[in-house]
């Protein structure tokens, strides 16, 4: 199931750029703090956030249509 939309993805894929970036361009040991630039990218990529999960926050703009929804 995905809850996050088009724009959000594009904010996220340039957030955790810019994080892992400080890999190449910081120096000294706080520069593996760019690794968490991987947590938006892959949360981009797979279109699913735990936490907007956890908080019941969607910026899909369509409804999922990859469940089949049973009534009993």
């Amino acid at each position: 199931m995905k809850n996050i939309g088009k724009i959000d993805k594009i904010i996220r894929y340039i957030i955790g750029i810019a994080l892992l970036s400080l890999l190449f361009l910081v120096h000294s040991n706080i520069r593996f703090l760019g690794l968490i630039g991987l947590v938006p990218i892959l949360t981009a990529a797979f279109g699913f956030c735990p936490l907007y999960a956890l908080f019941g926050i969607n910026t899909c703009s369509t409804k999922n249509k990859n469940f089949l929804y049973v009534i009993s």
